[in-house]
């Protein structure tokens, strides 16, 4: 899998943290998706600094669908649940101390004043302007947001928001509006331990997806048996 041109300026950018294999594989499965003419927006849970939102919604406009982007556009909310893990409750303590770094040289994301107008500046600069054509990017908390927002249906979700509480409340409130042969796509699977116990929780019991492991670990909806 080989990125897009627009994947590789996002990443020479310094606006993504996906490695060249997660960001390969995201856009591999949404052409996927769309090619098979899955009904529904797209989704992304934890926007950050806009790399992969600018890629996707860059996909959404040229598929006729539209964009929705959620997140706090600030500091991360804490890894409160006891199935985060010590190793993501650490990380967050860095975070918070005011001592994470960023991408290369640059300022952590979160530290980031007015971070809101600074990733809309980004979506423009790539010829994308939120609030137009369906694209749209919520800033809050995603309790606080995703209830306003009218999303009939989605095709792909990317989920990278870290710990147990914000996977849990994304996978929760976007599955049920997953179209079968859709795709629900998460980055930390692998390296949150509270990201992994909230998608295991929820599929117990369930019989209408398949799982695809890989670097970014993604679950498929079909037809329930």
């Amino acid at each position: 899998m080989a990125l897009s041109e627009l994947a590789k300026k996002v990443r020479q950018g310094r606006l993504t943290y996906l490695s060249e294999q997660k960001f390969a594989r995201l856009e591999a499965t949404l052409r996927a998706v769309i090619a098979a003419r899955t009904e529904g927006a797209i989704a992304e849970f934890g926007v950050a600094l806009g790399g992969s939102a600018i890629v996707l919604a860059s996909q959404a406009l040229a598929a006729g669908r539209s964009f929705h982007g959620f997140d706090v556009f600030g500091m991360i909310p804490p890894p409160a649940s006891e199935k985060d893990s010590p190793k993501s409750k650490e990380r967050f303590e860095i975070i918070q101390s005011g001592k994470s770094s960023g991408i290369g040289p640059d300022k952590y994301y979160g530290y980031i004043e007015n971070l809101y107008d600074r990733v809309c500046q980004s979506f423009s600069e790539f010829g994308i302007e939120v609030g137009q054509k369906g694209i749209h990017l919520h800033k809050g908390l995603f309790q606080d947001v995703v209830p306003d927002v009218d999303m009939k249906s989605l095709c792909f979700v990317h989920i990278d928001c870290d710990f147990y509480d914000a996977v849990k409340y994304a996978l929760s409130s976007s599955w049920p509006l997953l179209s079968v042969g859709g795709c629900v796509m998460f980055d930390d699977y692998h390296t949150h331990g509270g990201c992994k116990a909230a998608v295991d929780e929820y599929f117990v019991g369930r019989d209408d997806y398949v799982f695809g492991d890989g670097a970014n670990f993604k679950v498929m909806k079909r037809q329930p048996a």
